[in-house]
């Protein structure tokens, strides 16, 4: 079994990134496992926990589950032209102690979700630049920018035939990224 971490990178309960999120794991196919982790809980990252002050448990046990990923969707808004703070400190936590990241080589893809018309591009963006610092080789085509996403989803949260249709072609391009690296 293939498993696929899910980071969304809002902590709102029902934020569209996490509806489109919802969406989007029926769409991997047979032998592939999703899991939403979790990010909202870990402390901000202070490199004194990694000395003087003792690693805390929340982030043994996050590390612990990226290193059990075969890859990680992310899907985020945009705050500021940026990725949210939230979504960088769980980068920064699984990324130390410095030479153990477990990021590292983990296939990744990235969804951008926004209310406006530049759909998330500058989170998109910036995330993509963090990723390549942590070693993760990303989806690059097709890059996924939901724009209008409030037009998109339904009262139920359900996207529109098309939008989910364009989604099902960025978890192929995952899906073949992953079998890739394990080759």
């Amino acid at each position: 079994m293939t498993k696929v971490g899910i980071i969304v990178g809002s902590l709102r309960k029902d934020s569209f990134s996490k509806q489109v999120a919802k969406n989007v794991t029926p769409l991997f196919p047979e032998g592939y496992e999703t899991e939403f982790i979790e990010i909202g809980h870990l402390p901000l990252f202070n490199q004194d926990y990694e000395g003087d002050l003792g690693t805390p448990e929340v982030y043994t046990d996050f590390r612990n589950k990226i290193k059990g990923l075969d890859a990680v969707l992310f899907v985020t808004p945009e705050y500021n032209r940026s990725i949210p703070a939230v979504l960088k400190n769980a980068l920064d936590v699984a990324s130390r102690p410095y030479g153990e990241s477990v990021w590292n080589g983990k296939p990744a893809a990235i969804i951008s979700v926004s209310p406006g018309a530049l759909a998330g591009f500058g989170a998109n963006h910036h995330l993509r630049q963090v990723l390549s610092f942590l070693n993760m080789p990303v989806v690059q085509q097709p890059e996924a920018y939901i724009g209008s996403v409030h037009e998109l989803l339904d009262e139920s949260g359900k996207l529109n035939a098309d939008t989910v249709q364009f989604l099902q072609s960025l978890v192929d391009a995952l899906v073949d990224l992953i079998n890739r690296h394990k080759a």
